[in-house]
């Protein structure tokens, strides 16, 4: 083993390895003016993104545009206002919404995807399709899963979508929805399993990917998570802490299969 004290680097070799704000300078006992109006740009964006509205429709057309089927529904939270002062009604769909899906509601079916605003509607806007779209050859490998169906929400939050899935009969719910904005990243969408899903759930028994975005996790690399998490939560009836994402190392369970002792 080498004494050889390790040559120091100076901290402002971090910049190329992380968008946070990092060796930024200072002008007297104050930011440079160029991060400052950097650092407020980005502000007004995080902010921008939570209060932007949520085209639900042309989400449902571009589901639809994949092959799939697709249903728009609402939270009972009645505007943007109600959404952020109520998380509540954000987890809960209203009357009408809950009526029109258990009108379609069929056989069950092994997997379903959600589709909710969240807290950024732009990161639903400028990911959800594209990732469901290199997700959906991910589950055509092998044994394949089948998407049953697709579900839009506004005003969703993520326990809305056990709520969906209960009614809908989904054995496994996929909900991809726009993450809290941050200062370095506005649009990141964030997808979470949950399996035998049903209303009084937590995010103890749900598995999360997350920062999907342009800087983030590539719709490739999600997309091989989610699949694998997706076969292994079904083969092993199970996510959330008990499941672990080992994707980059071991090939999911065939699904039907016992689950050692």
């Amino acid at each position: 083993m080498s004494d050889e004290p390790v040559p120091a680097r100076p901290i402002i070799d971090l910049k190329s390895f992380t968008p946070a704000r990092v060796a930024l300078g200072r002008s007297g006992a104050s930011l440079p003016t160029r991060p400052l109006l950097d650092f407020t740009l980005a502000h007004a964006r995080a902010r921008d993104a939570v209060h932007a509205a949520f085209d639900a429709p042309r989400l449902v057309a571009e589901v639809r545009a994949l092959g799939l089927a697709a249903t728009e529904v609402r939270s009972r939270a009645a505007d943007r206002g109600d959404y952020l002062r109520r998380p509540d009604l954000g987890r809960q769909l209203d009357a009408g919404s809950a009526a029109t899906l258990e009108g379609i509601a069929a056989a069950p079916c092994q997997l379903a995807v959600v589709i909710g605003d969240g807290l950024s509607a732009a990161a639903v806007h400028a990911h959800a399709a594209r990732l469901l779209q290199s997700l959906l050859p991910r589950l055509a490998e092998e044994e394949a899963v089948a998407i049953g169906h697709v579900v839009v929400a506004s005003g969703a939050r993520v326990a809305l979508g056990d709520e969906i899935g209960a009614i809908i009969g989904a054995r496994m719910i996929v909900m991809l929805i726009g993450e809290r904005p941050g200062l370095s990243a506005p649009d990141s969408l964030g997808a979470y399993l949950t399996f035998a899903p049903k209303p009084g759930l937590t995010d103890a028994e749900r598995n999360c990917v997350s920062n999907v975005h342009k800087a983030g996790l590539s719709y490739d690399e999600a997309a091989l998570k989610i699949a694998w998490l997706v076969r292994e939560g079904l083969a092993r009836q199970v996510t959330g802490v008990a499941l672990k994402d080992e994707s980059a190392d071991r090939a999911p369970r065939r699904i039907g299969t016992a689950v050692p002792e």
